[in-house]
């Protein structure tokens, strides 16, 4: 298994393969590949514009998201960084540096997301909707939702959500916030699943507009052939991808 499950753009490769685990953080490189890779799926589509992450902590996943960028747009950081002390927001900075991310492509946003409005986190991206959100935020229900409808209304067409540590066994009620997210916004759907590395390493949910789906999994189809689970996972009554790096099935004994 390759760290780039599709190799679509050489600065994201080189990071996975040479930076990747060198930056603190708990995210996987697996998702981090899939990530990137659906962003240059993005600019394929004509969808631009800046992205960000909720809890960006050290940058890990950020840098990797921010190589498959155009140039122009910028990756945000959203963070308390205030854990584990109060220099994480200058490792971060060092990091994305270090990585070639540099000043002109990243802005720094020490906030709590839970209090921010749309119109600050647009403003904070140079006044342009975002095109992917990555919420890595507080793990409780009430986080989430907040930060699930702050993502939503600050979204392009063809924007995406990425949910962290989904299904995580540390978390079990993270689920609840995403249905009821889901209940309540028909027009916002699953895209894809990906599949965790390990507990710590999990389960993300990638969502976009209902009417963006099939736009977007007719070449995920052929881009992550290789990569995609047999069984999909079954919203009821939507189905969506489930993109993982063992693609068998369990055995009947």
């Amino acid at each position: 298994m390759t760290a780039d499950p599709s190799p679509a753009h050489p600065a994201v490769s080189a990071y996975l393969e040479d930076g990747y685990d060198r930056v603190p953080g708990m995210s996987s490189r697996f998702a981090a590949a899939i990530c990137a890779r659906l962003l240059r799926l993005q600019t394929e589509q004509g969808v631009s514009g800046p992205i960000a992450e909720i809890g960006a902590f050290e940058g890990r996943f950020l840098i990797a998201l921010a190589h498959a960028l155009e140039p122009g747009e910028v990756a945000l950081a959203v963070d308390l960084f205030e854990w584990p002390d109060a220099g994480v927001q200058e490792r971060f900075e060092a990091n994305a540096a270090r990585h070639g991310i540099g000043p002109e492509r990243r802005v720094s946003v020490k906030a709590d997301s839970g209090t921010m409005t749309p119109a600050d986190l647009i403003a904070h991206a140079r006044g342009e909707r975002l095109r992917l959100i990555h919420i890595d935020g507080e793990h409780s229900r009430a986080a989430l939702a907040k930060d699930l409808a702050l993502a939503t209304a600050c979204l392009v067409e063809g924007g995406l959500i990425v949910l962290d540590d989904m299904l995580h066994p540390g978390y079990p009620t993270l689920m609840v916030a995403v249905q009821h997210f889901l209940d309540a916004h028909p027009d916002i759907v699953p895209l894809c699943l990906i599949d965790r590395e390990s507990v710590v390493a999990a389960t993300k949910f990638v969502l976009c507009q209902r009417q963006w789906f099939e736009r977007y999994q007719a070449p995920m189809l052929t881009i992550f052939e290789s990569w995609i689970w047999p069984m999909g996972a079954n919203f009821e009554p939507h189905w969506c991808l489930v993109l993982s790096q063992d693609t068998r099935l369990a055995e009947i004994r």
